[in-house]
């Protein structure tokens, strides 16, 4: 069976779960009905007691819809630690540069957090990206991101932490919710959410779609004939289905998919992504709690390098097909009173293949063709224990994970066939054991206070370890033997109260990424991948959430002192501090409410310094930017909604290598109407 086939199947496993609810609601006796509210979520299993042990940030629906620029990066900005490999979003940046993380332990582009969308992991197969632009935040309930290492039931990839989305309920507004908005450029973004609920059950279709001619990323003094405006062009869709098999047993099955076109920086420099993917989940509330998870994905990525100098196509990556399958099983036995014990298995496994031609610059023959891939798995299996004993609660976990890389190569031949270079890369296994553990104390009515400890593990991806790339004049090399990250960490902090509208919440952490990888200058415009010693990271977090009636107030801060441990053939990167992390982000958020459907916000952002590259020879400068929203009722649902990006204009320097500059997104104002929200 092809994958497409199988992607297929599993779509159909969609409608197979309307039947389940095919009861009408109206036949059911009151109590029944009630409970039914209850039982059927589309949610996930609660959160377990050790989330509040380890540095947990929740961020609500509306949070989530009230975002300037109305994209889910631009949300998750409000979180303390939060980073992006780049400061531009997913508007104006090379998807393959996507990558998030936590805590300053970035130094590539690969995604160092594992980003979940109900149990499902989204990194691309391949690269480890975050598809960003394919999460629409108003199909989103809640967002919940855990700091430091994740080993338990997070899974492999948890290296710096967690973020965790799950879908809306059917609650959480009416049976359809829509949206459009235009901008100042005549950049245009349409959304639309149609719930039904089917018996006991119900069903979920969403769409969005973005598209504009975007804004010059290049710097006025810089632009020539060929500059061209980071243009984009971007749509997702997606059905789910939930429904109940018992009084304690649901299904949910959901299947999406998505695809983007951006420009960047030259005319014709065009990339695109695109994917598919399918799940299917039974989630169980009984006495002997279940999540049950099997799920599907297939992704693309295309790039055409354009010349510097003779502004020509230099690079066709036509095709990176992926595919990424997975599964979970997670079982909570009700086996001690005061203990909840989760038991389980995890896999994930991921296979790709570059596929690019280099081209001459003149002419634009092919000059030279290109394959490598590979693929790469996960097996873990987990035990983790909360122990309740009075104001006091004790997590430990333990997981061991055989992780596996193999048919890995790369081949490059001439435009007639002849050899030029091959590589095929051994296959290699091993096991690795991780651990965290963490206590809870609620010192007082008001105050909790909180410590852990935790190991962590990433593979290198297909892209890490077989495709070289270029950002001219800079190339990078692959490196089939790199080895697997593993992180260690600990951390205290507390949670206080103290007076009812205000949550205060402090994390001091000390956290070691051994085996860091990241992109290390060999030569002139040369880099390689390599794993370095280590990259360590410490530093203070801090958040306060307030309400006073109609006024809230929403803050975060992440200072990090981040250096490279670069002993032995890294020596002279002793003491640096990592590509693109800065050293101190801060956020401030203002809203009221002045009556019901009223909103008014204004958000101050600040990131300090960041250098560009691992020998910090060109510096990113310190951004500071104001954004607004503003939601007005018109006539029942319906609204006004006003949003505004960088008000002041700040220059937002996102790439800087030898004084070539790319820039964030300018001055932008949003308008536009919503229903339903």
């Amino acid at each position: 069976m092809t994958f497409r086939a199988r992607l297929l199947a599993c779509a159909l496993l969609l409608p197979a779960a309307a039947p389940l609810a095919a009861q009408d609601e109206a036949d059911l006796p009151e109590d029944e009905a009630l409970a039914e509210e209850i039982i059927v979520t589309g949610r996930g299993l609660d959160p377990a007691l050790s989330t509040g042990i380890y540095a947990t940030t929740t961020l609500e629906r509306e949070t989530i819809i009230a975002s300037p620029s109305g994209r889910i990066e631009d949300v998750l900005r409000n979180v303390a630690g939060f980073q992006q490999f780049r400061r531009s979003d997913s508007r104006s940046s090379n998807p393959s540069a996507q990558g998030v993380t936590l805590r300053a332990l970035g130094g590539n582009a690969t995604s160092r957090a594992l980003v979940l969308l109900d149990g499902v992991p989204l990194a691309d197969p391949f690269f480890g990206y975050i598809p960003l632009s394919a999460i629409a935040p108003e199909t989103l309930g809640t967002i919940r991101v855990t700091r430091g290492g994740g080993s338990g039931p997070f899974g492999a990839g948890a290296l710096a932490g967690t973020i965790d989305m799950e879908s809306a309920e059917p609650g959480a507004g009416g049976p359809f919710l829509g949206s459009a908005a235009v901008n100042d450029r005549g950049e245009t973004e349409a959304s639309g959410v149609l719930t039904q609920r089917l018996g006991r059950g119900f069903a979920t279709a969403s769409g969005r779609w973005d598209r504009g001619q975007g804004f010059f990323t290049t710097p006025e003094d810089q632009r020539v004939p060929a500059t061209a405006r980071a243009a984009f062009e971007s749509w997702n869709a997606a059905l789910r289905a939930v429904a109940p098999l018992t009084d304690t047993v649901e299904v949910q099955a959901r299947v999406a998919a998505f695809r983007d076109a951006r420009t960047l920086r030259f005319e014709g420099a065009d990339s695109t992504s695109d994917g598919e993917e399918a799940s299917i989940r039974f989630v169980g509330r009984g006495a002997w709690q279940f999540d049950a998870l099997a799920y599907v994905q297939a992704r693309d990525f295309s790039n055409i390098v354009i010349s510097s100098t003779r502004f020509t196509p230099t690079l066709d990556q036509r095709r990176t097909p992926s595919t990424g399958i997975g599964g979970k099983f997670e079982l909570r036995p009700p086996l001690l009173e005061g203990h909840d014990i989760r038991i389980g298995a995890d896999y994930r496994r991921a296979d790709g293949e570059l596929q690019e031609e280099a081209l001459n610059a003149v002419s634009g023959a092919i000059t030279e063709r290109r394959r490598a891939g590979g693929a790469t798995s996960n097996l873990g299996l987990f035990i983790e224990d909360d122990w309740q004993i009075g104001p006091l609660t004790i997590n430990g976990g333990l997981r061991a994970d055989r992780t596996s890389i193999t048919d890995g190569f790369y081949r490059a031949v001439t435009a007639n066939g002849a050899p030029v270079s091959s590589l095929v890369a051994p296959d290699r296994s091993d096991w690795a054991v991780n651990w965290r553990a963490g206590a809870l104390f609620y010192a007082t009515r008001r105050l909790d206070l909180r410590a852990a400890a935790y190991t962590g593990l990433r593979l290198p991806t297909l892209n890490e370890l077989y495709r070289p790339f270029v950002v001219f004049p800079v190339v990078t090399e692959a490196n089939a033997a790199l080895e697997n990250e593993r992180l260690e960490g600990f951390e205290i902090g507390f949670d206080w109260q103290p007076v009812n509208a205000v949550v205060i919440a402090v994390t001091a952490f000390d956290n070691e990424v051994e085996n860091a990888i990241a992109n290390v200058t060999i030569g002139p415009n040369l880099r390689r991948r390599a794993n370095l010693p280590a990259i360590t990271a410490r530093g203070i977090e801090a958040s306060v959430a307030a309400k006073f009636g109609a006024v809230s107030l929403d803050a975060g801060l992440a200072w990090t002192d981040a250096e490279v441990r670069g002993e032995g053939t890294s020596a002279d990167l002793d003491g640096n501090r990592p590509a693109q992390t800065p050293e101190f982000a801060a956020t401030l958020t203002l809203g009221w409410e002045p009556a019901p459907g009223w909103r008014i916000a204004g958000t101050l952002r600040h990131v300090s310094a960041q250098f560009e590259d691992d020998r910090e020879l060109d510096s990113l400068p310190p951004a500071t930017t104001i954004d607004a929203f503003l939601a007005v009722p018109l006539d029942g649902k319906l609204s006004l909604v006003a949003r505004a990006e960088n008000l002041t204009d700040e220059e937002i320097v996102t790439r800087n290598q030898g004084g070539s500059i790319d820039l964030g997104v300018p001055r932008t104002f949003w308008l536009g109407l919503r229903y339903g929200f």
